[in-house]
């Protein structure tokens, strides 16, 4: 692994934690912009995933914009020993793309959480429905966002 992380690295992965362009040569451009060959933009890039610096590359559908208006935060109630078998049904199913186990607490029981992508609220509880009764989980609720703060990636320079 890399023990210093060189100036053209840094410029590298300012482009990449942004929006890609959306290009048939997306690392041209990039390349373009930091005035290096494409080629060494590529071969970087690959060395971060190699090195571990980046764990992968990825596209983000905005949800919005592709007609699924809503989402909700399910948060379920699922016996400790079945975490593992249960989050594994749940994050099978398309319309889920977060599924995560967290801490529940005296005053909150719910341990597994997965985000429910759907056109409409109503659709979103349907799949909480069909999630329930493929688990077996009845305890759970759906949370849906009032407002949105802030949603950005992470920027590290």
């Amino acid at each position: 692994m890399k023990e210093i992380i060189e100036d053209i690295d840094k410029k590298i992965i300012r482009e990449l934690q942004g929006d890609i362009p959306v290009e048939k040569r997306p690392f041209a451009v990039i390349a373009r912009r930091i005035g290096i060959p494409e080629e060494e933009v590529l071969k970087r890039s690959r060395s971060y995933l190699d090195t571990g610096y980046m764990r992968k590359f990825g596209a983000i559908l905005l949800h919005r914009e592709a007609g699924f208006k809503a989402n909700g935060m399910g948060v379920w109630d699922v016996p400790t020993e079945d975490v593992q078998r249960i989050g594994e049904i749940m994050a099978s199913f398309p319309e889920v793309t977060h599924c995560y186990e967290r801490p529940s607490f005296d005053d909150w029981p719910y341990n597994l959480f997965t985000m429910i992508h759907s056109e409409s609220e109503d659709g979103c509880r349907e799949i909480a429905k069909r999630i329930s009764m493929a688990t077996g989980i009845k305890r759970y609720k759906i949370l849906f966002s009032t407002k949105e703060f802030k949603k950005t990636s992470m920027e590290y320079f």
